[in-house]
């Protein structure tokens, strides 16, 4: 049991944490879920990361800072002293409430129309959101205060990290209880860094059919470590960039720049397939009737196999998307 001092300097600190986030009105609380719209919409979209959008819509460090706040000493003593005021006190429940009400509004209203979109219209998705990321790296560098040796570093190195990670090639892997949970807390960091999607990073680690087979088959076992997994990561990240935010801001920004930069070969609109994701056995593993592209090499669009119009057509969106970074960081200003 904790003893009285320290509950009262537990209390103290919830107070303080409370007090410090911004007053919000309900206005503004739609405007969190609506990004939470633009951050789903992203996570459903495979290479493209839920994170880069919290990032480009500037509540990125916020997101990381409430989550940070699960895995800290005065939430954990709350939580097992079962003083729920006290809970909801420290936590910034409102915030992710709005912004988590909004990723799942997206993943169940926009997901059908992203898989038309994706099967059907690729080149212009990828179009849409390659003029969104490219807009992103440039307005996100103007909260670096100084571009020193070391954040220009960590920004090269952070670029080249997620360059080589996006076209790398799926492994086959275990099974085993212990590499589900590792899989499902590597996913979910990948999910919150801007650049790199948690989708994908599962088709690296030879666990995305695995884990979309217990999802049709209702294996709730599986599906539990691979949750279990995903909670651990998601704090555990959520306190190192916390800390490296507070520490190395403007390092840790440009890693961060970095990342996205990195991604643009992933989000490139013009592609050629050239393999698939197979089983022990040497078929085609399919989702939805079509087969999982594991790899793919990036071309030039020619006006002879694509058409001029698609080529213009995307170019419109790349500029649409690239448009709508620099309005969103305008009125975030003017704010």
């Amino acid at each position: 049991m904790f003893d009285r001092r320290e509950m009262q300097k537990s209390e103290t600190m919830g107070a303080a944490a409370a007090a410090a986030r911004p007053t919000r009105s309900l206005t503004a609380y739609l405007g969190l879920m609506l990004r939470g719209v633009a951050m789903g919409a992203a996570d459903v979209v495979p290479g493209v990361s839920g994170g880069t959008m919290a990032f480009i819509l500037g509540i990125y460090e916020e997101l990381i800072d409430s989550i940070r706040a699960v895995g800290q000493p005065p939430f954990i003593k709350a939580v097992l002293g079962f003083r729920i005021k006290e809970i909801f006190a420290i936590l910034n429940w409102k915030f992710l409430l709005a912004v988590g009400t909004g990723i799942l509004v997206a993943i169940f209203s926009l997901a059908s129309i992203l898989e038309y979109l994706l099967e059907n219209r690729p080149v212009y998705i990828w179009s849409f959101f390659f003029g969104l990321v490219l807009a992103s790296v440039f307005t996100v560098s103007k909260r670096i205060g100084r571009w020193g040796s070391a954040a220009i570093t960590a920004g090269i190195l952070a670029a080249i990290g997620a360059y080589i990670l996006v076209g790398l090639v799926p492994a086959q892997t275990t099974n085993a209880w212990w590499f589900l949970i590792l899989s499902g807390a590597i996913a979910i960091c990948a999910m919150i860094l801007p650049g790199i999607s948690g989708s994908f990073i599962l088709v690296l680690l030879g666990k995305y059919q695995y884990v979309l087979g217990a999802v049709n088959d209702r294996d709730f076992v599986t599906l539990g470590l691979v949750a279990f997994g995903a909670l651990i990561g998601i704090v555990s990240i959520a306190q190192v960039l916390g800390w490296l935010f507070k520490n190395y801001h403007d390092v840790t920004v440009a890693a961060l720049i970095g990342l996205m930069f990195g991604s643009l070969r992933k989000v490139w609109p013009w592609k050629v397939d050239v393999a698939w994701l197979t089983d022990a056995a040497g078929n085609f593993v399919l989702s939805d009737g079509h087969r999982i592209v594991t790899e793919q090499h990036n071309v030039l669009p020619t006006p002879a196999v694509n058409g001029g119009g698609e080529i213009g057509m995307a170019l419109l969106l790349a500029l649409v998307g690239f448009g709508l970074v620099i309005v969103i960081e305008r009125l975030a200003n003017q704010k």
